[in-house]
């Protein structure tokens, strides 16, 4: 496939390095994609549907992607923002702290989705969290220079890029994710990315058991086709919902790795899953599909050998 497309709000946990392999899987492109846990809709934007019914119980990434499709907001009105914020943030005292406080204060006290952007960028470490009264709850990233004109380019190219994928027929919906999968109708596919059992969770994303167990109902009894997005297993215990409910459908596993700090030290890795209840191509590899093994780095020990043992098999050539 072409290049993923990049939403310009950035979320922990996106999907970006996993729409390849989605993608590779869809079993067709004819009916509506449908996705009740939107995020940052980076899944959405790359499987090419020209139908799509879109939700998520975050508000502000509805309104944000709403307000793109009807032409509120434009790339140049994203540069413009970003800009005039960006030039203040550095400027600001407390090594930029004191606007990033205002434009957070701001946002939690009127929402709008140009304030939204900036949060999402300018956030620690790409997080987005919400607190007990659905306000932003992401310290600053500690980076005054933060939108360099590089940087908002960046981001306007990507609001830019979004815009020209959403359709104008497009659905976009803010409620719970039991509203949106009994629409899905045979020849719709619905992708599930639902906030991992037994992971952090926020506001807007609080996840039970019960809540495991009503979307497995749901996507059990459907007549449409199913993905869904979930962790297998990582290097200290196993996700016990594949056992109790997912087992019963196909899976595919795929190895991920993720730096919890700047230490090579602190890299972890978890087996991300997808799930699904139709039959997979044969070409579908059923660990770590579309990953190319790394060719082995020889030692300097490795590269000396080689070196003194490929001269005798030319000279051994040679002599024949």
């Amino acid at each position: 496939m072409t290049k993923v497309i990049t939403p310009p709000i950035k979320s922990q946990g996106i999907k970006t390095k996993l729409v390849p392999w989605i993608n590779d899987i869809l079993p067709n492109k004819n009916g509506k994609w449908i996705e009740p846990f939107l995020g940052t809709g980076v899944v959405a934007f790359n499987m090419g549907f020209k139908k799509a019914i879109l939700n998520d119980t975050n508000p502000h990434i509805i309104e944000l992607y709403k307000e793109i499709q009807e032409g509120k907001i434009t790339p140049q009105i994203v540069k413009n923002y970003l800009e005039k914020e960006g030039e203040e943030l550095r400027n600001a005292g407390d090594n930029g702290y004191d606007h990033f406080r205002l434009i957070k204060n701001r946002f939690n006290e009127s929402p709008n989705s140009l304030d939204f952007i900036f949060l999402s960028r300018a956030g620690f470490n790409g997080m987005m969290r919400f607190n007990k009264k659905g306000q932003w709850n992401i310290p600053f990233c500690k980076k005054p220079e933060r939108f360099a004109q590089a940087y908002v380019t960046k981001i306007v190219n990507q609001v830019a890029k979004v815009s020209h994928v959403i359709k104008p027929n497009w659905e976009f919906h803010n409620q719970q994710f039991s509203e949106i999968i009994p629409l899905a109708k045979k020849g719709d596919v619905i992708y599930c990315d639902p906030p991992y059992y037994g992971r952090y969770v926020d506001y807007y994303n609080g996840w039970t058991e019960e809540d495991e167990e009503l979307l497995f109902n749901q996507l059990k009894e459907t007549e449409a086709k199913f993905i869904l997005s979930t962790w297998h297993h990582n290097d200290y215990r196993e996700n016990e919902m594949i056992e109790k409910f997912w087992n019963k459908f196909n899976i595919i596993t795929r190895d991920h790795f993720y730096h919890s700090g700047g230490k090579i030290e602190n890299r972890r890795s978890i087996v991300e899953a997808l799930v699904c209840n139709f039959d997979l191509d044969k070409e579908i590899s059923e660990h770590n599909h579309g990953i190319k093994e790394k060719p082995k780095q020889l030692s300097i020990f490795e590269l000396t050998n080689e070196k003194v043992r490929t001269p005798n098999r030319v000279d051994g050539l040679a002599n024949l």
